[in-house]
């Protein structure tokens, strides 16, 4: 196994949850997911295993796909897929929407936070970096986030 296939086993759990968390959309997570690696690989070869690199890439593809949904909610090419699952996993599906739909209400700063600080893969100075913030600043930030998700989810959460 090569350097690169390495990075793209270590990270792209990681990668997928912080786009989960900021979309909301589990289809387009992966999706994106996938374009973040690809973009990565392409633009920078085989030494753009960079963490850092990767989320920030990651990042700007939800921005990019968060602009085309817009444009097509506007020209009314939305579409849902709704499925039939067990109870079980019905009972997942809700939790985890119940958690999308109350990251949602946070403001997109404080989205980008709690997603990339549940990634785990970088540490608060590597946050800092990437929102070009300083790193005690995103120390306060996700604890305000996270007070606010904690007030949102007590409310009934939608």
């Amino acid at each position: 196994m090569d350097d690169y296939s390495r990075f793209y086993s270590r990270y792209r759990g990681s990668v997928f949850a912080y786009l989960l968390r900021l979309t909301g959309d589990y289809q387009l997570a992966g999706d994106l997911t996938q374009e973040s690696f690809t973009r990565c690989l392409s633009r920078y070869g085989r030494n753009g295993s960079n963490p850092s690199l990767l989320f920030t890439i990651a990042r700007n593809a939800a921005l990019d796909a968060a602009r085309k949904r817009r444009e097509e909610a506007l020209s009314g090419n939305e579409k849902e897929a709704d499925d039939a699952n067990p109870e079980r996993q019905l009972i997942q599906k809700q939790a985890v929407t119940r958690m999308l739909a109350a990251i949602g209400q946070l403001r997109l700063v404080d989205r980008e936070l709690i997603a990339l600080v549940a990634s785990g893969s970088l540490s608060y100075r590597e946050i800092g970096k990437l929102l070009k913030i300083s790193e005690a600043n995103v120390k306060v930030k996700v604890h305000r986030a996270r007070l606010r998700l904690k007030a949102i989810l007590n409310q009934g959460g939608q």
